[in-house]
């Protein structure tokens, strides 16, 4: 049984092999994990600095997208509003056109009738004056002899005013009609 105590005695080269540890532990301390903490220090930093770069990136790219979707409302609202404009304006103008070219219409169709009615007032003073002449040339032709006009203007005269007063009432019934 004394191999077994011999196992638990300490002998040289343990002390050695306890040494040698506690140096390369020293050296490890010393000299290895002090750049290797600094190199993981690094990195968590970056990762840190990247994730706070992404988290104000998200932030600044939803704040960009609120701010796009507000200007794209409001480019849409005066879209709206030109659009309603442009078409009250159109609108207007062509009332105004309409209107005026009913002005006009009426304007011109004014000046016709005042021509017109000028024009057969004319054609009734002609026909009027001519027309004693023609009843004189027929009266004289009918009975054969030489009629005096003079003698007999006042009859002429009142048929001319009969057939004014007939073609007058006519313009009057005619203009009733249109």
């Amino acid at each position: 049984m004394q191999t077994a105590s011999v196992f638990l005695l300490p002998n040289g080269t343990f002390f050695v092999e306890l040494v040698i540890f506690l140096l390369i532990v020293f050296a490890i301390g010393k000299y290895i994990l002090p750049p290797l903490n600094k190199a993981m220090a690094d990195r968590q930093e970056k990762i840190r600095a990247s994730l706070e770069a992404a988290d104000k990136a998200r932030a600044d790219a939803a704040a960009a997208d609120d701010e796009r979707r507000v200007v794209l409302d409001r480019a849409r609202q005066q879209a709206r509003e030109i659009v309603a404009q442009a078409n009250h304006t159109a609108e207007q103008v062509r009332s105004e056109a309409q209107a005026r070219g009913q002005a006009e219409s009426d304007r011109i169709i004014a000046n016709a009738e005042t021509e017109l009615a000028v024009a057969r007032q004319r054609a009734v003073e002609e026909s009027a004056s001519r027309m004693g002449e023609i009843v004189l040339d027929t009266v004289e032709k009918i009975i054969g002899r030489e009629v005096d006009g003079a003698a007999h203007r006042d009859l002429l005269d009142e048929a001319i005013e009969a057939l004014k007063s007939d073609v007058q009432s006519g313009d009057r019934g005619a203009g009733a009609r249109s």
